[in-house]
């Protein structure tokens, strides 16, 4: 796919090469006699060659000294008043030689090998402009008598340095281009992947709890096994017998769905811990990450939010999904409440040994008899557009993880009764690597 998108790109790129160099020769001088002309056709033309990834630069070199030849001549069927077709190709065919002869030396020294070391590029351009200069001035003495000066060949070594230089100094910058735009579709990915990856860890949270109620169960319906076991019913009246089978076997299946779990939960762990992403990252980026996937989600539920950061004091590096998986959910679950417009704060601070995450919206708030509800599982507000409503398991989830990790989460009203503001207070230490 990749490869086949180059050749397609390639292919428009030949395309243009043999309209632009034709133009850009004629913005030229004649510096030495009035048949050698010095234009900015041969800078542009390098500039071209060194674009090509996959094909050879003797095609692209072959099509454009043909083009060159043909529109010169043109310009002169256009121009002059009395035209002569053996005179114009006698006049111009010389730069057929110059743009072919320099092709095939950057075909030969395979300039390909040096992108990544520009200074060489510029080095080896010189040469292969002095050789194709001279392939032209050649071409022109046989064709049309012209001579050869030394005089001729120092104007040529210095006006070669100049295109090579001008041509790797547009090149960096094109470089420079494609490696920042590189970057920013490998942090874009990376963004993605950490958001993907925080909301496996917060299943497998889940998971990990379920695996935990699965184990008591099989435990006490095992207890209840053996405690019909030493039961003896004198009268009969009961089926002992019966009982404690369906109670062994209730203990085997719900030990089948643990197994279950299992697998699917280190399946989980391992997708989680393969990821080549940093474990460990710095609050500023977290909080980024956190606002641009909110962004994201406020653009597709059609709202217009303004996101406000704040970090206040030095942090050490956090947990990334934990910190994630726990934001995320509150500034989520805000965006949500919001209509279609408002704003949410999101500030983080130190206090002593705690790090306090702050989220704050202006959206309608929650009525006083429901603020009970609020970290109940299943309690939700928020309902689409077809009356569904949401699963009302991300602020319970929140709640438990930040427990677990010995922290607390409170929330108030805003000024004015508008919006609600959650605070959560972990310690330091549950969050930072502790190795």
């Amino acid at each position: 796919m990749n490869s086949r998108f180059i050749v397609k790109n390639e292919m428009y790129m030949l395309v243009l090469m043999v309209m632009i160099v034709p133009l850009a020769g004629e913005l030229n001088f004649y510096p030495f006699n009035q048949t050698f002309r010095i234009s900015f056709g041969a800078p542009a033309f390098f500039f071209f060659l060194l674009l090509f990834r996959k094909m050879p630069a003797v095609l692209p070199g072959f099509l454009t000294a043909a083009a060159v030849v043909g529109f010169r001549i043109l310009i002169d069927l256009i121009v002059l008043d009395h035209f002569d077709w053996t005179s114009a190709f006698q006049a111009h065919i010389a730069s057929f030689f110059f743009y072919f002869t320099f092709s095939c030396l950057v075909n030969a020294a395979k300039i390909s090998r040096f992108y990544n070391r520009p200074l060489i590029i510029g080095v080896l351009g010189i040469p292969i402009e002095v050789l194709s200069d001279l392939a032209e001035l050649i071409a022109q003495y046989f064709i049309l008598g012209t001579t050869i000066t030394a005089t001729a060949l120092n104007g040529i070594m210095v006006i070669a340095m100049s295109h090579s230089f001008i041509v790797i100094s547009f090149f960096n910058m094109l470089s420079l281009y494609e490696a920042q735009s590189r970057e920013r579709e490998i942090r874009k990915q990376n963004e993605q992947l950490l958001m993907l990856i925080s909301n496996l860890y917060e299943e497998s949270v889940y998971l990990k709890k379920t695996l935990k109620n699965t184990e008591n169960i099989t435990k006490k319906s095992y207890d209840l096994y053996k405690s019909l076991n030493g039961w003896i019913d004198k009268q009969g009246s009961v089926p002992v017998g019966e009982y404690r089978q369906k109670a062994l076997e209730i203990a085997g299946e719900v030990h089948e769905v643990k197994k279950d779990n299992q697998r699917i939960f280190s399946g989980l762990s391992k997708l989680i811990s393969d990821k080549s992403i940093a474990d460990y990252m710095d609050v500023h980026e977290l909080v980024n990450i956190i606002v641009r996937a909110n962004e994201k989600y406020a653009d597709l539920l059609g709202k217009d939010i303004k996101f406000v950061k704040t970090v206040k004091q030095t942090h050490p590096h956090y947990h990334v999904f934990t910190v994630l998986s726990i934001i995320n959910n509150v500034v989520a679950n805000a965006a949500e409440a919001i209509g279609n417009k408002g704003i949410i704060n999101i500030s983080i601070d130190r206090h002593g040994h705690l790090v306090e995450f702050m989220i704050s919206d202006n959206g309608p708030g929650i009525p006083p008899k429901h603020k009970a509800l609020l970290f109940k599982p299943g309690f939700t507000t928020k309902y689409d557009h077809a009356g569904n409503p949401s699963t009302g398991i991300g602020l319970s989830y929140v709640k438990e993880i930040v427990e677990q990790l010995d922290g607390d989460i409170t929330f108030h009203e805003g000024s004015g009764g508008r919006g609600l503001i959650f605070i959560i207070r972990i310690p330091i230490n549950q969050l930072v690597d502790k190795g």
